[in-house]
């Protein structure tokens, strides 16, 4: 009972169904087993009429219908009845499957629809603290273990309600016979319990093992090139292996404490059934309720059966139920809430007014106490060491995170306040770690701007020049780039993420270090085109380059996430400090003649 209410508190909150499916479902269940119950207990009135025997107790109420049809016509319309109970039975019973079968479709679909949505609405801080593997074990696996738990909750409902209906049929038949079966049944059940004990812990240990294994074929597929670079080929077999052979033996485990349900149940059941028929043979007077009796019995042992044996299951299911209500309960997560204002235009800027940021609560800070202020319709360059906190900046303005302390506003409109998906709508970044879809390129381009047209993409192919080589491709702009844009160079993968950035039209361009991968006069035609499409735009760079540098009309210098200069690139470098440092070593780096593939 316990596995029981277990996987219902787990499940309830999970689903949303109409209102009239469960008990649809609990309905044609139920008259299912009614029509079998009826058909196999006309057995009766269907024995005595041919043996002559005398009509009572249960029987006579049985044969009472058919007292008012003549003695020759109660056969053949006894067994017409049978039938009809058994054709009924079949007509629910497949109208059960029907809706069952859409039941637990729609179920699945809830929830991997339900796990995204949620993992899509979470801050990013909930996301960096989760286990890929586990997440994908979550989406992949859970899902379709929640299904088979509703299932067999399904299933042991059924089977409780036939038992129930039996058992009164039973009783009307005898109800001394009825409460030697329930003693011996009950005993089996307790048999089985003990002999099965073990299957939650299992359950959860199959979970663990899934998602070690789930962990390690993400870090075996993202980091393919790194494992045959360093041929460690063997080491990750081995490691996949052990996580595959753990799965192994936890599943054999619970197949063996599911398998031996079945055994169990039926030597016992068979015991109880053959001391049954011994005393019917006794009792040769109450033969017709006797037979009746025991097939009755004889169905509703393998029903008792299954319920033992969809309780083990769902002990072995729980903890991937608890483990989906972990991810989609909002407790314990940080949401970000969009607000529902929206400008007409980013005119003024944006200010970064005593801005703290730590990713978690004892992190330390990414940025601390930072006030600048990045003017719009400008170019503005965000310098510093690595861990500076420049991407940290540039997770704010996404509004990947919200400040930890502080507050950023723009056009003197706190952020959080604006609209959240009209915001993320005047961004477009270019990210140092270039993110390809395996689709086409017109695909992988119109992400930017879901729905644009053949000319917008290819002006903005044009526009990042990219279009020299896209045109090289054997389909041109319906060449599939396959996993993470692998076909193409360092640089050329750059340039779609360029010309999808700019296919957008953002009023804030974002570029995190997007010309690192560029030979020095392909870096030179893509700063042309970004000086030339950030006219009257607001432009954010992180770069090392000098000459993505010089072109910035401002500069925010930062170190260990604190502004520590601010000002005009050429002021910066009289300063003598830290820019100046940073500017004159990347000026003894000599620029990469050609790109790399």
């Amino acid at each position: 009972m316990k596995s029981v209410v277990a996987a219902l508190r787990a499940l309830r909150p999970l689903i949303t169904l109409p209102a009239w499916a469960v008990p649809a479902l609990i309905t044609l269940g139920l008259f299912s087993a009614l029509m079998e119950g009826l058909s196999i207990s006309l057995i009766i009135p269907l024995i005595q009429h041919f043996t002559g025997s005398a009509v009572n107790g249960f029987g006579a109420r049985l044969m009472a219908p058919f007292t008012a049809f003549p003695e020759e016509w109660r056969a053949p319309l006894i067994g017409l009845a049978m039938l009809a109970c058994v054709v009924l039975k079949n007509v629910l019973s497949y109208a059960y499957a029907c809706l069952f079968s859409w039941v637990n479709a729609s179920i699945g679909h809830q929830l991997r629809s339900g796990i995204l949505r949620q993992l899509l609405a979470v801050s990013q801080n909930y996301l960096d603290g989760q286990d890929m593997g586990k997440l994908m074990n979550t989406l992949g696996n859970d899902t379709w273990r929640a299904t088979a738990a509703f299932d067999t909750l399904a299933s042991l409902l059924i089977s409780s309600c036939l038992v129930v209906i039996f058992a009164l049929l039973l009783l009307f038949i005898s109800w001394r016979l009825t409460f030697t079966a329930a003693v011996a049944l009950a005993a089996i059940s307790a048999a089985i319990r003990w002999a099965t004990r073990c299957a939650r812990r299992l359950g959860e240990k199959a979970l663990r093992a899934n998602q070690k294994a789930s962990q390690r074929m993400v870090e075996i597929f993202s980091g393919m090139r790194l494992i045959r670079a360093f041929g460690r080929e063997p080491h990750e077999q081995a490691l996949f292996e052990d996580a595959s052979l753990e799965i192994k033996r936890t599943f054999f485990r619970m197949d063996l404490a599911s398998a031996s349900v079945g055994p169990i149940a039926e030597i016992l059941a068979t015991v109880l059934l053959v001391v049954l028929f011994l005393y019917a043979l006794r009792h040769p007077a109450h033969l017709a309720s006797s037979v009746s009796f025991l097939l009755l019995l004889y169905r509703v042992q393998p029903r008792v059966r299954q319920i033992d044996s969809d309780r083990v299951t769902l002990k072995t299911l729980t903890p991937s139920l608890q483990e989906l209500s972990a991810v989609m309960t909002p407790e314990g997560k940080i949401y970000l809430t969009s607000g529902h204002r929206r400008l007409s235009r980013l005119a003024g800027g944006i200010e970064f007014n005593r801005v703290t940021l730590r990713y978690a609560a004892e992190a330390p800070e990414a940025l601390a106490a930072a006030t600048f202020f990045i003017p719009a319709g400008r170019m503005t360059a965000l310098v510093g060491p690595s861990g500076a906190g420049k991407s940290s900046v540039v997770s704010l303005l996404c509004r990947l995170y919200d400040p930890t302390d502080g507050c950023i506003l723009v056009e003197d409109v706190p952020l959080s306040e604006l609209d959240l998906r009209w915001w993320r709508e005047q961004i477009a970044l270019v990210s140092q770690d270039v993110h390809l879809f395996n689709a086409t390129v017109a695909e992988n381009i119109a992400y930017g701007k879901l729905g644009a047209s053949p000319e917008e993409i290819t002006a903005a192919a044009r526009r990042a020049h990219a279009l020299p080589f896209i045109e090289k491709m054997p389909q041109g702009f319906a060449t599939s780039l396959g996993d993470r844009g692998f076909r193409l160079s360092g640089g050329q993968r750059q340039r779609i993420a360029l010309a999808r950035a700019l296919v957008r039209d953002p009023q804030i361009l974002i570029l995190d270090e997007a010309t690192n991968a560029l030979d020095t006069v392909s870096e030179r035609l893509v700063q042309d085109a970004i000086e030339s499409f950030g006219r009257d735009r607001t432009v954010i760079v992180i770069a090392h380059r000098l000459s993505t540098i010089e072109r910035a009309d401002h500069v925010i210098v930062l170190e260990s996430g604190r502004v520590v200069e601010r000002g005009a690139p050429g002021a910066l470098r009289a300063a003598g400090g830290l820019f100046a440092e940073l500017h004159e070593s990347a000026s003894s780096i000599a620029p990469q003649p050609s790109e790399a593939r």
